[in-house]
């Protein structure tokens, strides 16, 4: 008696299916940042993204910037976008060749494509993106933010393993109006008011000084300081009613050119006046031609110096000149000069 058996088999294989190695090691990017040189909505605004790529970017392969909706990307191209690996640019064009990249926009979507470039594991990548992009090119388009204030997701992607996303805030008015006044002002001041020649003497010119003995070198008797905010600048003028006057003696008011000590035998009374700065010094009055001038009792206040332009302190020498004759009645002579400080505001 024959049986028949059956023998079922059943042939089961285990197979192993390996996934590409970067897929394992995909991560998610860090540190990122974008950094907008304007956050206020429907203005234009370079763009500075920072991120870190773990796995890093292998040739061939590409990074993806995706704006959302309401970012106007305009006429975005290659030469308005620089990327900078660990701190060194990449070279960047329409379209990759060798080590240089693709930089292109469609739509909302930058992509930058590698030629035989890479990027290592946890290298810091910067992308800039407007006018602030400056490697070869000066970038002269940038992106244009929303029309409404709020927050934005940006991602960051592409063929390479990692990608992630970070978020932008745009605002109404990112502008805050700072307002402040600023108050006209001058300061002028003397530093003597008290000045004197000594004895004069007839063969000698003598020049007024400071603790009132006199010299008899040409030196200056005090000084005038000016400081002033006005746009305008300023003058400082002299005024008075008569010259060195002893009762009813007085010595003559001179008009001396090019010397510097005058007439000595002859009755001369003068002014002269030199400036630290550049303030203009009246010619008559000019100390460095050897000028000197002065007016009794004036129509108007008389100008010795001024400026155009506001300044901090200018100081300005003052120089007095005396000169008698051997018939000049003896006494003591005096008089008063008042000066005048005034700014064009």
């Amino acid at each position: 008696m024959a049986f028949l058996v059956s023998v079922l088999v059943i042939i089961t294989a285990t197979g192993v299916c390996f996934l590409p190695l970067r897929g394992v090691l995909a991560a998610s990017l860090t540190s990122k940042s974008d950094s907008l040189s304007r956050l206020q909505k429907s203005v234009a605004a370079n763009h500075t993204i920072t991120f870190t790529t773990p796995t890093g970017v292998a040739a061939g392969e590409t990074i993806t910037v995706t704006f959302p909706a309401g970012f106007s990307m305009g006429s975005v191209n290659f030469t308005d976008i620089d990327m900078a690996v660990g701190g060194s640019d990449v070279a960047l064009a329409a379209t990759p060749s060798g080590s240089t990249w693709g930089a292109a926009v469609s739509g909302q979507v930058l992509t930058l494509t590698s030629g035989t470039g890479t990027i290592s594991a946890s290298s810091v990548v910067t992308i800039e993106i407007g006018t602030n992009a400056t490697y070869g090119t000066t970038g002269d388009q940038q992106i244009t933010n929303p029309s409404t204030a709020g927050v934005y997701e940006i991602s960051l992607g592409g063929t390479m393993a990692d990608s992630g996303q970070l978020k932008v805030q745009i605002l109404d008015d990112d502008t805050v109006r700072v307002t402040a006044d600023v108050d006209e002002s001058i300061a002028f001041a003397i530093t003597d008011v008290e000045i004197g020649f000594g004895t004069l003497d007839y063969n000698n010119a003598r020049y007024a000084t400071g603790d009132g003995n006199g010299s008899g070198t040409k030196t200056s008797a005090h000084n005038l300081t000016v400081a002033t905010n006005a746009s305008g600048g300023w003058s400082v003028a002299y005024t008075d009613s008569q010259s060195l006057t002893c009762g009813s003696e007085e010595i003559d008011a001179a008009t001396i050119s090019g010397d510097a000590d005058g007439t000595p035998g002859s009755e001369q009374f003068a002014l002269s006046f030199s400036t630290s700065g550049s303030a203009t010094i009246t010619s008559a009055y000019s100390s460095s031609s050897n000028n000197w001038k002065y007016e009794k009792n004036p129509a108007s206040p008389v100008t010795i110096a001024s400026k155009t332009s506001p300044n901090s302190t200018e100081t300005i020498s003052a120089y007095y000149l005396a000169n008698i004759s051997a018939l000049t009645p003896a006494g003591s002579y005096s008089t008063d000069i008042t000066y005048l400080a005034t700014a064009t505001f």
